[in-house]
C-alpha cells in the first residue's frame, strides 16, 4: 500500500509549465543542451547559459522560440549578476520557477600527491563556488515564485574515488545542498539532488584525463615519481580505461529526465540517482564502513613500486 502510495505521489506533475521560467548553467554540451531541448518541448520558457558563442549558437539552433541563451561563466560573479538581471527581466513579477546548477568541470583527476594547490581551485571555484554564487545571486527570484532548486552533484559526491577536485567540490554540493534545503523549505521552495553515476560526456572523455594524468606526473619532482616507479602512470591510465568503458552509460536521458522530473513534478524527490552503477555500486558503497571502499580501490589501482 505504501509502494502504490509514492508511485502516485511521484507521478503527479505541476500545472501552468507554459507560464514557467527554467535558468540552466553549462548548457553548450552534454547534460545541460539535452535538458534545456527536452524543456523547451515541454513548453517551458528556457533560459539557458552558455559559456561560449558557439554553443549558445548551436543551442539555439536545436531548439524553439521559447528557449533563450545567455553568455555566463559561473566562476566570475560580475557574469553571474549580469544574468541574474537579464533573468529577471525576463521573468517579470512571476519570478523564475527553477534553476538548474548543471555546469562543472572534472579534471584534473588523479593521485593527491600529484595535484598542486591551483590543480584544486580550477575545479573548485566551477564545482562548488559556481553553484554557490549562482543559488545565492538568484535566490530573490526563485523565492517568489517558489520554485526550485535541482544541484549536480555525484556518486562521486557519495564515495571520494579518486584525488583532486572533483570529489571534494561534489561533497560540497551535497552539504550546501542539505543545508540550503532544510533552511529553505518554510518558503515552499524545494531542493533537489542530482547524483549521476558515470556516463559518457565531455566531462568523463578519455583523452583529456589522460592528458592531464601526463601533465601531472610530469610536474612532478624525480624523488615523487620514483616513489611511484616508471610504469605506474601507465598501469593508473589502462585502470581509468578499463573503468569508464565497463561503467560509463551512453544514455544521458537517464540524467536530464530525473532533472526533468525534479522541476515538473508536484513532489520532488530529495535526491535522483540516474545510472545503474549509481544505484548497485556507489551508492551502496557510500553506507559501507570506509575500510570496504579503501580495500575495494587498492584491489583496484595499482600500488607504487615504493610502498610499504
Amino acid at each position: 500500500m505504501w509502494i502504490m502510495v509514492w508511485l502516485y505521489r511521484d507521478s503527479l506533475q505541476i500545472e501552468n509549465i507554459a507560464e514557467k521560467h527554467v535558468f540552466v548553467t553549462g548548457c553548450d554540451t552534454g547534460f545541460g543542451n539535452l535538458l534545456c531541448q527536452n524543456l523547451d518541448r515541454k513548453g517551458f520558457h528556457v533560459l539557458a547559459g552558455c559559456l561560449t558563442e558557439k554553443g549558445a549558437d548551436d543551442l539555439k539552433r536545436l531548439a524553439g522560440p521559447h528557449l533563450k541563451t545567455v553568455l555566463l561563466d559561473v566562476t566570475n560573479q560580475d557574469s553571474i549578476q549580469k544574468a541574474m538581471e537579464w533573468t529577471e527581466k525576463e521573468v517579470g513579477d512571476k519570478g523564475l520557477w527553477g534553476v538548474v546548477n548543471n555546469a562543472g568541470r572534472s579534471l584534473p583527476m588523479g593521485p593527491s600527491e600529484w595535484m598542486k594547490v591551483e590543480d584544486y581551485h580550477s575545479t573548485l571555484k566551477v564545482n562548488m563556488n559556481g553553484v554557490i554564487a549562482m543559488t545565492m545571486i538568484f535566490l530573490p527570484l526563485i523565492k517568489k515564485a517558489r520554485g526550485r532548486i535541482v544541484n549536480v552533484a555525484s556518486v562521486l559526491g557519495r564515495v571520494a574515488a579518486n584525488g583532486g577536485g572533483y570529489c571534494i567540490s561534489k561533497f560540497a554540493v551535497e552539504s550546501f545542498s542539505d543545508c540550503l534545503r532544510r533552511d529553505i523549505n518554510y518558503f515552499g521552495i524545494n531542493v533537489c539532488i542530482i547524483e549521476p553515476g558515470f556516463f559518457k560526456t565531455a566531462v568523463t572523455s578519455l583523452d583529456p584525463l589522460e592528458k592531464e594524468l601526463h601533465r601531472l606526473w610530469n610536474q612532478l619532482s624525480p624523488e615523487v615519481q620514483a616513489s611511484y616507479g616508471d610504469k605506474y602512470l601507465d598501469k593508473y591510465i589502462k585502470v581509468q580505461r578499463l573503468i569508464m568503458n565497463a561503467i560509463c552509460d551512453t544514455d544521458i536521458s537517464k540524467v536530464t529526465g530525473c532533472m526533468e522530473h525534479a522541476l515538473t513534478a508536484a513532489y520532488p524527490r530529495t535526491r535522483y540517482s540516474p545510472g545503474w552503477d549509481a544505484k548497485f555500486i556507489w551508492i551502496p558503497l557510500s553506507y559501507m564502513p570506509s575500510c570496504v571502499v579503501d580495500i575495494g580501490l587498492k584491489l583496484v589501482l595499482p600500488r607504487p613500486s615504493k610502498s610499504v
